[in-house]
């Protein structure tokens, strides 16, 4: 076979391949993109809900520092509210219950502040087929209150 003739069938192979990488690339692009937005909301949802289990934390410390429930009640609250918006979560729906049985014990006995925080947080902007709009992430942590420390 002649130079000239093997130029010929070198150029008739890379004719065949013409359009083969578009089509890969229309074929891979949606997949690597939805990896990509799977990705993003797995990580939204574990920044979610770190934060709603800090929040959790900060209620319970802050509501065991309190001498009586009612004060434990608004300063949990606070507390939650503040963790919440300093880790930049915005719950579509939230609920922050906090238990207060603890206040009601006598003195040396011991007792505790549970704070149970849920949190609905918004994914619906992601747009990825088969992702639920919303999760809902929740969260309980206990403190100790004080064993001496004198109660209302």
């Amino acid at each position: 076979m002649s130079i000239s003739g093997r130029l010929r069938s070198a150029r008739g192979g890379l004719r065949r391949d013409r359009g083969s990488y578009s089509l890969e690339t229309a074929i891979l692009a949606p997949v690597m993109i939805s990896l990509l937005l799977l990705m993003v909301a797995f990580g939204r949802v574990t920044e979610a809900d770190g934060a709603v289990d800090s929040a959790a934390r900060a209620a319970a410390r802050a509501a065991s520092l309190e001498r009586d429930a009612g004060s434990a009640q608004s300063a949990a609250l606070a507390a939650a509210d503040r963790s919440l918006h300093g880790e930049g979560i915005t719950c579509t729906v939230s609920s922050v219950e906090i238990d207060t049985g603890g206040f009601s014990l006598d003195l040396g006995v011991d007792a505790v502040v549970t704070a149970t925080i849920a949190c609905t947080a918004n994914l619906s902007d992601i747009g990825l087929p088969g992702l639920p709009g919303a999760k809902t992430l929740t969260a309980s942590w206990s403190s100790p209150i004080d064993t001496y420390r004198g109660r209302s």
